[in-house]
């Protein structure tokens, strides 16, 4: 359910199913949560092998991937926060105390929404680059010759 599907024509007042979008949010809450859990794996992941990294050029390429990941999980957290913000919201209007507008709820409904659509591409991105990174540092290291003795 989008905000194009919230939102009523002129001169249209559509109704609001409120337990199918609390059902929706809590399903991107899940989702986020998902997300965070495999951001913390690439993040040790990388804490792992970092130590057998010995290139300069490769520290300064797992130091960019760690910032990254760094970031995404201080977005990922701050994504969470805002979920849980907006379910009470819709808590209020399905108990009948709501305390903002209708119209001002689409409004930051629809942020929410394309906020985590970024998300999850900065996400998807990340973890190509980081498996990306990590194929490029374990052959130029030769780590494999490492890990396997």
């Amino acid at each position: 359910m989008s905000v194009s599907d919230l939102t009523p024509m002129p001169g249209e007042e559509r109704k609001i199913n409120w337990q199918e979008l609390y059902v929706l949010v809590n399903h991107w809450k899940s989702d986020l949560e998902f997300y965070k859990d495999d951001i913390r794996f690439l993040q040790q992941l990388i804490e792992k092998y970092i130590i057998w990294i010995t290139k300069k050029e490769n520290m300064d390429r797992v130091a960019g991937i760690r910032k990254k990941e760094h970031d995404l999980a201080l977005n990922c957290d701050k994504l969470h926060k805002n979920m849980n913000e907006h379910l009470g919201l819709i808590a209020n209007f399905m108990d009948g105390k709501a305390t903002i507008a209708k119209t001002e709820f689409l409004i930051l409904h629809g942020k929410l929404e394309e906020s985590l659509s970024g998300f999850v591409k900065d996400f998807r991105e990340s973890r190509k680059e980081v498996f990306k990174v990590t194929e490029y540092v374990m052959d130029s290291e030769e780590l494999q010759n490492i890990l396997d003795s």
